[in-house]
């Protein structure tokens, strides 16, 4: 009697580390890459603030890039392919922050050229005046 019980207790120990096993495989097989849903926001936007910012005038190789990683990104998004859609959708960020940063800068040099040529009119005017 005394074997027949180590016997089921043994049997019993089996199974429950085997479901628990199966248990702990599925989990794992459930928990699998969370969508990047926050990222993809926050991409989209930089790609929308690069369009904005004028980038397709002084930065649209950069755009252009931005703009086809997010549409790469969108395309794994749909094939819940979330690895390939966090990475593309963070590197069209950082493409869509280089054609904004770099619309900015063009956009300031056009300015300060401005202003720099508006001022050596002026001087020109002030000095034919004078003489």
């Amino acid at each position: 009697m005394m074997k027949k019980y180590y016997q089921m207790t043994s049997y019993q120990m089996l199974r429950r580390i085997g479901v628990t096993a199966g248990a702990v495989i599925f989990m794992a097989g459930c928990a699998s890459t969370p969508a990047p849903t926050a990222q993809m926001a926050v991409s989209r936007a930089a790609v929308v603030e690069a369009n904005s910012a004028g980038s397709s005038e002084y930065a649209p190789l950069q755009l252009k890039s931005a703009t086809e990683k997010m549409a790469g990104a969108e395309r794994a998004m749909a094939d819940e392919d979330y690895v390939l859609a966090r990475k593309l959708a963070e590197q069209a960020q950082v493409d869509a922050q280089l054609a904004s940063a770099t619309a900015h800068t063009a956009k300031a040099k056009k300015a300060a050229d401005a202003v720099q040529e508006d001022s050596r009119v002026l001087r020109q005017e002030l000095n034919r005046k004078t003489n």
